[in-house]
């Protein structure tokens, strides 16, 4: 009996052995945890008249129709290009392109030179589905430069413009297998800087619970996903995090009132809300609403071993594509004020001191919804009936720097402060 027993427990490791010899994923990383640090949404989605990808649209526009509220600082890029817009000077304002190789490398040299440990690359579904090339260009080049600036980077699949019907996350399993297999994400070539967590590689899911959603997060393979990436013996053997609204703990607000959001959550290894436009500096003690939601989540997420993530972001001003997008509530120039920083820097000490263990700011490149920390301009294109915001008389470079400042503090390389740090 007892040989038989020990002959089982051989075959089971055997077993186990093989097929996790089998995963196409490198066990090398430079970043085995998410704990300790700092990470951005990366959007990589612009475009510009030139650049070479034949794009009809873009999102700086003209005057009749724009899709961002806030400009780009575009002074060390190799290539930029000629847009409608003028400055007060009554030169043409330039714009990038994130198809460009050397726009990805100057981000990505961003990111090393003030000291942001990475990003989540997005990854929207209709171009997974798709097989988007122009996407996955922006993709391998943006792993080259984590690789080549010591950059943690992850993928971050992105549910918006999934259908009620006629498609699930099965497209998502096989667009997973072509990143490792094509792009060789969990691989790279040169240094190994994909994120891990939990001593596996993670891969987020986003979008999950939010009801202006078309589709039904139980009918979607959702389940199917998770498993995938968690146990499939070839591309499997991932961490998940999942990116739910704020209010996913108590199912109610902004959150869809189904508890299987939460058997999802705990088939997770984090759990990531999205705060953006749920807390304002303009409304009385929003930041102890912030403390304790975040309290409140840290203790629900301990309880069900799931690790928790707060979301920051600068501010938010989405005037003037709400105003053809949604003509009939068209939403104020900077309707979420950043305040010169003091607002992201007190969501960034109110979650530290309620106990988060790392950050995901949202997001690092979108002028969109003017959410960027990276570069942007105090002196945008000047018109008569477009409104850009500015950078409150801030160098351009002031969120990156606040947000090294911020990853320090994680880190207790250097005391928290509760209020902005000053440079010197």
């Amino acid at each position: 009996m007892n040989m038989r027993k020990s002959i089982l427990i051989i075959t089971c490791l055997l077993c186990m052995i093989a097929a996790q010899a089998q995963l196409k994923h490198s066990k090398q990383t430079a970043y085995p945890s998410y704990k300790g640090l700092v990470m951005a949404g990366y959007q990589g989605w612009f475009r510009a008249e030139g650049d070479g990808t034949g794009a009809r649209r873009y999102a700086y526009g003209n005057e009749e129709r724009s899709g961002i509220d806030m400009w780009p600082d575009v002074s060390e890029y190799e290539k930029t290009y000629a847009t409608p817009w003028k400055l007060k000077n009554g030169e043409n304002a330039r714009f990038f392109s994130s198809h460009d190789k050397s726009t990805v490398d100057l981000h990505f040299s961003w990111m090393q030179q003030y000291n942001l440990d990475g990003v989540f690359m997005q990854r929207f579904f209709n171009n997974a589905k798709n097989r988007d090339a122009i996407s996955s260009a922006i993709l391998r080049n943006a792993f080259e430069a984590a690789s080549k600036y010591g950059r943690a980077i992850a993928v971050m699949y992105d549910l918006s413009g999934l259908k009620a019907s006629g498609e699930d996350c099965s497209a998502l399993i096989e667009d997973w297998k072509y990143l490792v297999d094509e792009l060789k994400v969990t691989d790279q070539t040169g240094k190994k800087t994909y994120l891990h967590h939990r001593g596996r590689p993670l891969v987020t899911i986003w979008g999950v619970g939010f009801p202006d959603r078309p589709y039904n997060i139980r009918n979607i393979g959702l389940e199917r996903f998770i498993d995938f990436l968690k146990n499939d013996p070839v591309y499997g053997g991932c961490s998940v995090m999942l990116g739910v609204p704020t209010a996913w703990r108590e199912l109610n607000a902004d959150c869809i009132n189904d508890p299987y959001l939460h058997e999802l959550i705990r088939c997770c290894d984090i759990v990531l809300p999205w705060t953006v436009q749920r807390y304002s500096p303009l409304l009385h003690n929003d930041m102890d609403r912030l403390r304790d939601n975040t309290i409140a989540d840290i203790q629900w997420c301990r309880k069900n071993n799931v690790d928790y993530v707060p979301c920051v972001y600068p501010g938010f001003s989405w005037h003037n594509l709400s105003r053809y997008e949604f003509p009939d509530d068209v939403k104020p120039v900077g309707s979420i004020p950043r305040q010169g920083g003091r607002f992201y820097w007190q969501q960034i000490a109110t979650v530290l001191n309620a106990g988060a263990e790392m950050l995901y700011v949202a997001m690092f490149d979108e002028v969109n919804e003017a959410t960027a920390i990276f570069k942007v301009t105090d002196n945008p294109p000047v018109s008569t009936v477009t409104s850009f915001i500015g950078n409150d008389g801030k160098p351009s470079d002031h969120y990156l720097w606040l947000t090294g400042e911020a990853a320090r503090m994680l880190r207790h390389q250097k005391p928290l402060t509760l209020t902005m740090p000053q440079r010197n």
